[in-house]
C-alpha cells in the first residue's frame, strides 16, 4: 500500500511539473527573451547584413514585432533548413521565422501563425542548357536544399530526376554556377534575389515557366502552445490593420529591391491551407 501512495505521489508530482511548464508563452516572459530561429542565408528573409554583421530581414522584422508585442529581447539563432522543426520540437528555439512551408504534413509536427508569405517553387537554369521547361529535367541532375519541400516537390513533378542536396540554398545556388547539376529549385522570390546578386551575368539564366507548387509561409510554434500562437496572429493582424505589414513587405520586397514586386500579393489573414 506504502509503495502505491509513494508512486501515486510522484506521479502526481511529475503532471504537476509539466502544467508548471506547459505555457511557453509564460516560461518567454520569465526569461525576458524569444529565442527566434532563422535561416541566416536566404535573402531578402533572413541573413547577415555585411556591414553590421547582425542578422535582418523580411522574418527577422516580423520575429522583431512579435517580440515587441510580448514586450521581451529577440534573440536570433542560425539554424539549417533541416533543423528548423527539430530545433523548434526540442525546446532550443522558442518560433521559427525561417521560410517555413505550412503544409499537411508538418501540422501533425508543429503549429502555424497565419500565412506570412505566399510563393511558387520553381526551377532556374542556365540558357545554355538547353531546358526549356520542368518535364524535359527526367535523368538530370537537379540541385537544392536539403530539408525543405523543394525535393519532394521536383521529385513529385519529375519522378526520373536525380536531386542533389545542399544544407544552405546558396550552397546549391553556388554548384548551378559551378556546373554541378543542370537545375536549381528555390521559391521564386529567391530565385529573382539570386539572379540579381549575379548583376550582368543574370542574363545567363533563365526560370522556368512551370510552377512545382504554391508555398504558404508561416511562423512554426510548437504543437499546442496556444498562448504563443494567440501572441504570435495578434501581431501580424496588428501589423496588418496599422499597413506596417505592407511596409515591411515593400522594405525587402518592393519595386527598389532585387526582387522588384510591385504589389503585395497577399494578407495576414488565415493560417488555413489548402489540401
Amino acid at each position: 500500500m506504502r509503495h502505491r501512495l509513494f508512486a501515486a505521489i510522484i506521479a502526481t508530482s511529475f503532471a504537476l511539473a509539466g502544467l508548471a511548464h506547459a505555457d511557453q508563452l509564460a516560461d518567454i516572459k520569465k526569461k525576458g527573451q524569444i529565442v527566434i530561429g532563422v535561416l541566416g542565408t536566404d535573402e531578402p528573409n533572413s541573413f547577415v547584413d555585411p556591414k553590421t554583421r547582425e542578422l535582418i530581414g523580411y522574418d527577422v522584422d516580423l520575429g522583431n514585432a512579435v517580440a515587441k508585442k510580448i514586450g521581451v529581447k529577440p534573440v536570433f539563432k542560425q539554424i539549417a533548413v533541416a533543423a528548423r522543426i527539430p530545433e523548434l520540437q526540442q525546446g532550443h528555439v522558442d518560433l521559427l521565422a525561417a521560410s517555413l512551408t505550412h503544409n499537411k504534413e508538418r501540422e501533425a509536427q508543429i503549429d502555424f501563425s497565419l500565412t506570412t508569405f505566399i510563393t511558387g517553387q520553381k526551377v532556374l537554369v542556365k540558357k545554355t542548357s538547353g531546358i526549356a521547361d520542368v518535364p524535359q529535367l527526367s535523368g538530370k541532375r537537379v540541385l537544392t536544399v536539403k530539408g525543405g519541400t523543394q525535393e519532394p516537390n521536383i521529385r513529385k513533378a519529375v519522378p526520373g530526376v536525380e536531386v542533389v542536396t545542399f544544407e544552405t540554398t546558396q550552397q546549391a545556388f553556388l554548384a548551378l554556377q559551378q556546373g554541378k547539376g543542370i537545375a536549381y529549385v528555390n521559391d521564386e522570390s529567391s530565385l529573382i534575389d539570386d539572379l540579381g546578386k549575379l548583376g550582368e551575368r543574370g542574363k545567363d539564366y533563365a526560370i522556368l515557366p512551370t510552377n512545382l507548387s504554391v508555398e504558404p509561409l508561416a511562423l512554426g510554434i510548437k504543437k499546442g502552445e496556444t498562448g504563443i500562437k494567440t501572441v504570435v496572429d495578434e501581431t501580424l493582424r496588428e501589423l496588418e490593420a496599422s499597413g506596417q505589414a505592407e511596409k515591411i513587405f515593400f522594405k525587402w520586397y518592393g519595386p527598389t529591391t532585387k526582387t522588384k514586386f510591385d504589389k503585395r500579393p497577399f494578407k495576414f489573414e488565415s493560417d488555413k491551407i489548402d489540401g
